[in-house]
C-alpha cells in the first residue's frame, strides 16, 4: 500500500510593518499567502504581524492596524519582510537597523518593501547588490546608496535579498514566492482569485503612468507618453515626439484630444509639474535642483508654472505645509 507523503511544514513568515506604510503594501504581502492557504486547503504559509515596538500601527489611510507583537528576538521564520512608508526615520532608529542585521543573519529571504529597500540598505545588507524602490524614489535611492546596482525593476531578486517597487509590484513578487515555494499551479490560482490576469516578470520596468489597457487600445498614444515620461528631465519638443513614434504632429495632436481630452503639450507639461510637486512635497531638496530634474531652464520659469498649475509658488507651497520641510525625505533613514 502506498503511503500518502507527508503534508510540508508551513512556510514562516514575518511580516514588520512600519507606521505610515500603504493599506495596499501590507495587503500585497498578506493577502496572497492567505490565498495560498486557501486554494490548496491547507496552511502553506503562516505568518506573524509585527511592528517596531509591539503596538499597533497606523497607516497613511488613517487605519489601525494590530499585530501580533514586537520586531525583537528570538526571530521567526524562513521568510522576513519589512514593510515601510512614510518618515522611517521617525520609526525604525539604530536598535531596529541591529535587529534588521542580527535577524538576517539566520539566513532565509529577507524583502523590503516600498521604502523598507531603504532599511535594507541602511543596515548595509545588500551592499554591493543590484536592489530597486518605488520609482519616486529611484534617484535618490540610488544617490544614497552608491554601492548599490539600483534597477527600475518592479522587484529584485539578488540572491535571498528581495526588494520591491511598491503595491502591484510587491503582488508580482509574492506570487514569485509562492511558485517557488509552492508551484506554478498554485500561483495561477492565487492570481485567479484576485483576477489579476496580467502578473509581470521581475525585471518588467516600473511605470510613471499606469497605462492599462491602453498600450493593446491605442498604441501610438502609449508610445508618446512612455517617451514623454522618459525624458522628464530633458523635455522634447512636441514634433519630435511625434517623430520618434512615427506619425505626424497634426496625428499626434487628434491622439492627445481623443484619448486624454487635451493637447500633447499640455499634457507633458502635466507630467513635469506631477514629478516636480512630489518632490517638493516629499524632499527636501534645492527648488533649483528641482526645477532642472524636471526640465525647467530656470528656477523663475519653473516657478511660474508650478504657481500656474498648483495655486502658489513652489517655495509658499512647501513653506504652507505641503512638504516635509524640516524632516528628510520620505525613503530615508
Amino acid at each position: 500500500m502506498t503511503q500518502r507523503p507527508r503534508p510540508r511544514p508551513p512556510i514562516e513568515v514575518s511580516v514588520v510593518v512600519l507606521p505610515e506604510s500603504s493599506i495596499m503594501s501590507l495587503a500585497s504581502v498578506l493577502d496572497p499567502m492567505r490565498a495560498a492557504n486557501r486554494v490548496t486547503a491547507r496552511t502553506v504559509f503562516r505568518w506573524r504581524l509585527l511592528s517596531p515596538d509591539g503596538k499597533p500601527v497606523t497607516l497613511t489611510c488613517g487605519l489601525q492596524i494590530a499585530v501580533d507583537g514586537a520586531f525583537v528576538e528570538p526571530f521567526f521564520g524562513e521568510v522576513l519582510i519589512v514593510i515601510a512608508g512614510f518618515h522611517i526615520e521617525r520609526h525604525a532608529g539604530r536598535r531596529f537597523i541591529r535587529r534588521l542585521q542580527a535577524a538576517a543573519r539566520l539566513g532565509g529571504v529577507v524583502a523590503g518593501v516600498e521604502s523598507g529597500c531603504f532599511l535594507l540598505a541602511g543596515s548595509g545588507l545588500i551592499d554591493g547588490r543590484r536592489a530597486t524602490a518605488h520609482w519616486e524614489e529611484l534617484e535618490d535611492f540610488a544617490s544614497r546608496f552608491p554601492t548599490l546596482s539600483v534597477m527600475a525593476d518592479r522587484f529584485v531578486i539578488d540572491g535571498r535579498f528581495w526588494t520591491s517597487g511598491g503595491a502591484s509590484p510587491t503582488l508580482d513578487m509574492m506570487l514569485h514566492l509562492i511558485r517557488d515555494r509552492v508551484g506554478s499551479a498554485t500561483a495561477l490560482d492565487v492570481a485567479s482569485l484576485f483576477v489579476y490576469d496580467e502578473t509581470h516578470a521581475a525585471d518588467d520596468a516600473q511605470p510613471l503612468v499606469s497605462l492599462g489597457r491602453m498600450a493593446a487600445a491605442d498604441p501610438e498614444l502609449a508610445r508618446a507618453i512612455r517617451l514623454m515620461e522618459r525624458t522628464i528631465e530633458h523635455p522634447l519638443a512636441v514634433s519630435a515626439v511625434a517623430r520618434r513614434i512615427g506619425v505626424s504632429d497634426r496625428k499626434l495632436d487628434t491622439l492627445f484630444a481623443r484619448g486624454m481630452e487635451t493637447s500633447p503639450g499640455a499634457y507633458y507639461l502635466r507630467l513635469r509639474l506631477q514629478a516636480a510637486q512630489r518632490l517638493v512635497r516629499d524632499t527636501r531638496a534645492p527648488l533649483r535642483e528641482i526645477a532642472l530634474r524636471t526640465g525647467f531652464d530656470s528656477l523663475s520659469a519653473f516657478s511660474r508654472a508650478f504657481k500656474r498649475s498648483f495655486g502658489e509658488s513652489p517655495l509658499a507651497w512647501r513653506r504652507a505645509g505641503h512638504a516635509p520641510a524640516s524632516e528628510p525625505e520620505a525613503g530615508h533613514a
